[in-house]
């Protein structure tokens, strides 16, 4: 078949970008593909172009992709369109999947079996609990474990040193080097494998056997790899050998949508694609045929602010329709109403979009109650046996049952009584033998005065707490009886706090409380997926590559998302400035799955650096109303539209100066020229106090908010 032939039949509606791309099939080449611009399309087409056009044999060509699911979904695409007999002599696999391969290869050449590959999830988990409990000295919770596992797969897949697995345990609060070391003594001598395993083992063995490297390197002449920016260090230096430093790979990915750092996702790979493969081709398809006008123009604005990125930027395809809309409601709690108000009368496909499964706890406990329909995707129960939730629940029941030894030796040192845990024990024995209440039995001890009258308050706080509201008990508990303390401490999670509230406003009492979330924990496990439901509950992560006509993005606040924040940009570590640029990015990738309308929630009860870069809020000095603000509205009221337009000339100095600093923004300095910002520092309200310019001629300089625009600095539009 001919060029033109295969075009003509399978090709039509191909654009320019997308021509070169399938038709590039020798060689390193990296496609950077924006969100919507229909990479799987030309994917599936070059595989096709490779095999009619090229002459290229099936056996000769691998195509890897990230999941299971997404290497079905490749071949189903790739059956669809030139038919089973071909399709079945393609090879799809995950890189897992390649690399079991090779190990058993590499097992028949020297005559040994290979360590069975650990699938039960039970048996890890176990080795993990003993490890932790003789480790840390504690009982973990299901969600330490699933975190402990997390972290070993970062690990791994990063291939960290003994000294940066201590480093990282430290910043995690755990003792790491000794679960991690401990585990993998524990599987070896099973002679056992985890997953991750598996690739290291794959790598060791392509690395010191020529024979197996060349005999790859012979039968995959042509590698594809899809969502290349997913892939971890690990991987990429599998894919590395397997190619050669000059081989036919054809890497497929976009790090403005590189979201799984957690699972050590490795971007770095494809910003360092041309120097690891000095004759590389890049291609760039850079239009977005999914996401009306506004969207892709809103979007595209905020991803550049990161640094760590190739030059490009996302084109419109569609008009502009459905205009991106910010609702302002008085309070994050507001939200979970005005949610349940549009699940109420939804018609359309509308997607709720958040970073962290817990924010629609609440929603889905309203939903529920109401017996509404919807649809969740990927529903994590990590939140049910979060240590802080646990912690929360321990301390209610024990309030409920206040003789009760285990539940208090669970809890006691978690209120800064500064009880001892000898003395606490005795307490459990005095109260046990005099058939009274553990707290009373304080009064027994020999202690400190101090002590004794901390644990008098801590009763009489549990006392009040039994004839409480759930509310009102969560409320004691965060701010009056030194839990919340305890958390911040201890640099804890205290947004957890938050959902329980959220959850115990339904109910009256606490024993109904406690119900209810066990209620819920059953409920999100046995669910049953409603395909057909148009109101759809996902976390962004598990909305990567799919789009909804709808989104509304939630919980998007300081501390919540992005999750962590920099005060100061200067002192900040390489890893935190990473760690904000993925945040950044995850908020890219959340903003275009939405294919028609985008709506942003704001809470006047919490900032979002994020929100505030979008849409600046108006100025309290400032009698006019400009273009993007929005007036306080009731939790119902319909949102104002927010156009992106050009700022507007201003007369009076006080006027330019503007509501927020964004690092990578140009401005102009009357004296010195123009410049980009490098560097803001923000005070507790997030409200910027000096910030760092570098201007044109190569020199830094800082100046104060927000006099610097007082006297004549103004952003470039």
């Amino acid at each position: 078949m001919t060029d033109q032939e295969f075009f003509d039949k399978f090709g039509k509606n191909l654009n320019n970008e997308q021509l070169l791309a399938v038709r590039a099939t020798k060689g390193p080449v990296l496609l950077l593909a924006v969100p919507g611009s229909g990479k799987t399309t030309v994917l599936v087409n070059r595989l096709g172009y490779m095999l009619y056009v090229s002459g290229i044999s099936p056996e000769n060509i691998l195509t890897l992709t990230y999941t299971v699911a997404a290497t079905k979904d490749m071949a189903r695409r790739f059956e669809s369109l030139f038919g089973e007999d071909i399709s079945e002599k393609l090879e799809f696999r995950t890189i897992n999947g390649i690399c079991a391969k090779i190990i058993s290869h590499y097992g028949r050449i020297i005559g040994k079996k290979s360590f069975e590959l650990i699938t039960d999830e039970k048996l890890s988990g176990k080795i993990l609990t003993d490890l932790y409990v003789r480790v840390m000295d504690d009982y973990p919770t299901e969600s330490d474990i699933k975190g402990i596992r997390t972290l070993i797969t970062y690990c791994k897949n990063m291939l960290l040193t003994e000294e940066e697995v201590k480093k990282l345990g430290e910043d995690e609060g755990i003792s790491l080097w000794e679960i991690y070391n401990g585990y993998n003594s524990e599987l070896k001598k099973r002679s056992l494998m985890d997953y991750d395993d598996q690739m290291i083992y794959a790598y060791r063995m392509l690395k010191n056997s020529k024979d197996l490297l060349a005999f790859y390197q012979d039968k995959y002449r042509y590698i594809c790899v899809d969502e290349a920016q997913d892939t971890s260090k690990i991987q990429h230096m599998i894919i590395s050998l397997l190619a050669g430093s000059e081989g036919n790979l054809f890497m497929v990915g976009d790090e403005d949508q590189s979201i799984y750092g957690f699972r050590a996702a490795y971007p770095e790979a494809l910003l360092n694609f041309e120097k690891t493969y000095k004759t590389a081709k890049v291609i760039v398809m850079d239009k977005n045929y999914r996401s009306n006008a506004l969207i892709v123009e809103m979007a595209d604005s905020f991803i550049q602010k990161n640094f760590n990125r190739h030059e490009k930027h996302m084109c419109a395809t569609k008009e502009a329709s459905s205009e991106i809309s910010c609702l302002s409601l008085d309070s994050r709690k507001a939200q979970y109403k005005y949610l349940l108000e549009i699940a109420r009368k939804n018609k359309t496909q509308t997607a709720i979009l958040y970073r962290d499964n817990e924010s629609i706890l609440p929603l889905v406990d309203l939903l529920e109650r109401e017996n509404l329909p919807y649809r969740i995707k990927s529903a994590d129960m990590a939140f049910f046996t979060h240590r802080v939730v646990v912690d929360v629940i321990n301390i209610l029941k024990f309030a409920l049952n206040p003789m009760d030894p285990e539940l208090f030796m669970k809890v006691y040192f978690k209120f800064q009584t500064f009880l001892r845990k000898p003395d606490a024990e005795k307490m459990c024995y005095i109260a046990d033998t005099k058939h009274t209440g553990i707290l009373d039995a304080a009064e027994s001890l020999d202690i400190n005065k101090r002590i004794l009258g901390n644990v008098r308050s801590l009763r009489t706080h549990f006392r009040n707490m039994a004839q409480e509201s759930p509310s009102k008990a969560l409320s004691r508990i965060d701010n009056y009886m030194g839990y919340g303390d305890y958390l911040r401490d201890n640099n804890m999670d205290d947004n957890k706090l938050f959902i329980l509230e959220m959850l115990a406003k339904n109910e009256d009492s606490i024993q109904s409380f406690l119900d209810r979330l066990e209620e819920l924990r059953i409920i999100l496990t046995d669910r049953k997926e409603e395909y057909n439901s148009k109101f759809i509950l996902s976390t962004i992560h598990s909305s990567k590559g799919l789009e909804y006509d709808d989104v509304i993005l939630i919980d998007v606040i300081n501390g919540v998302f992005p999750n962590r924040m920099i005060k100061d940009f200067k002192t900040a570590t390489l890893q935190e400035k990473k760690d904000y640029e993925e945040e950044r990015r995850i908020f890219y990738v959340g903003m275009t799955r939405a294919k028609e309308k985008l709506t942003l929630l704001r809470y006047n009860d919490e900032p979002s650096v994020f929100v505030s870069e979008l849409f600046p809020k108006e100025k309290k000095t400032s009698s006019k109303t400009k273009a993007g603000t929005k007036k306080k509205e009731n939790v119902l009221a319909k949102p104002t539209i927010l156009l992106k337009k050009k700022k507007p000339k201003v007369v009076l100095e006080e006027a330019n100066v503007p509501d927020n600093l964004i690092i990578g923004e140009r401005i102009t300095q009357p004296r010195y020229g123009e410049g980009v910002i490098t560097d803001v520092s923000w005070d507790d309200d997030e409200i910027p106090t000096k910030f760092t310019v570098e201007f044109d001629d190569g020199n830094e300089r800082v100046f104060m908010y927000p006099f610097a625009f007082t006297i004549g600095m103004k952003i470039v539009p």
